[in-house]
């Protein structure tokens, strides 16, 4: 039997920074849900001298008149976990859930994990996520099919393991995001110490595992590139470490070759040659076994769902 969801409001946390030319295309994703009980909160994390802020609200001109959409302008550069607690504390809906300005939801996104909550009560879920280039072709799909049960000391190995992320895969329920506090404000790792705040704050958290997120990677000014980006992925290691002795040996062998795997895309994304031919010789001899294994189910994941998306 199907239950009407319509009268649950879920609230989209959209923080833009720099990136006015894919906004719309990220706002005409949430306002073509086929759950419509929606609001859109645009977070303008510009400065408000810059060109990019005026670009913004030119932009956003088009939503004047629009009831769904609430457009904060920031009073300066605040970072996105802070822009994105600023929708968080205006939010309006019954649960909460993240898109960034240059990606988007497909239409039943919303919908589907709404049910999802609502069916067994929870005060979050995740799913799975697809990367799309800029020409729209899948260049990796991250799902999380490693997790044996939802128990939160099973969800804790994993996420310290594997990032139980990104952010708009994230659906909570607004007084349970409330209650964890939100976002911290960190440069780099905002998601994965959010997901780590629920975990340990014990709240009911949920996996639905289908992607209706296309993240797109592309080029232009991202934290996820850089020397910045490096730097943030050292420190993040070491704040792990912190968690080894909750892990197994074999566990914390895999955050080690993780570590050096992300660190060597990340070097070759920012044209850092010598970092990323290190840290894949480190990942190599880290573990030769967890190297083939990896990249023979990128290979796999990459086949099955390019095939699936035809259909």
């Amino acid at each position: 039997m199907n239950i009407d969801n319509s009268s649950y409001k879920v609230s989209v946390i959209v923080p833009t920074y720099k990136r006015s030319q894919f906004l719309e295309r990220a706002i005409e994703s949430i306002l073509n849900q086929s759950h419509t009980n929606i609001e859109v909160i645009v977070v303008d994390d510009n400065d408000p001298s810059s060109d990019s802020r005026k670009a913004t609200e030119e932009k956003m001109q088009k939503y004047e008149a629009n009831k769904k959409i609430v457009y904060i302008k920031n009073y300066k550069n605040m970072g996105g976990a802070l822009a994105r607690n600023e929708g968080v504390f205006k939010a309006t809906g019954d649960f909460i859930t993240f898109l960034d300005d240059d990606d988007i939801y497909l239409s039943d996104k919303i919908q589907l994990q709404l049910e999802f909550m609502i069916k067994d009560n929870y005060d979050l879920t995740f799913t799975d996520v697809r990367f799309h280039n800029t020409k729209g072709k899948l260049i990796d799909y991250r799902e999380h099919k490693y997790i044996k049960h939802l128990s939160n000391v099973e969800l804790l190995k994993q996420h310290i393991m594997h990032h139980l992320t990104p952010t708009a895969t994230y659906m909570f329920k607004r007084q349970s995001i409330l209650n964890i506090g939100g976002f911290d404000d960190v440069q780099v790792g905002q998601e994965f110490m959010l997901m780590l705040k629920a975990i340990e704050n014990n709240i009911k958290i949920g996996y639905l595992p289908v992607a209706r997120v296309i993240q797109y990677i592309h080029g232009g000014e991202r934290i996820s590139v850089g020397q910045i980006k490096l730097d943030k992925e050292v420190e993040l290691f070491q704040f792990k470490q912190k968690y080894f002795p909750k892990l197994s040996s074999k566990q914390k062998r895999y955050v080690k070759f993780r570590h050096h795997a992300v660190m060597a895309v990340v070097g070759k994304r920012s044209g850092n040659n010598r970092i990323a031919l290190s840290n894949l010789f480190l990942a190599i001899c880290t573990s030769p076994s967890y190297s083939m294994k990896e990249l023979s189910a990128h290979v796999v994941k990459l086949i099955k769902n390019r095939r699936l998306e035809r259909y």
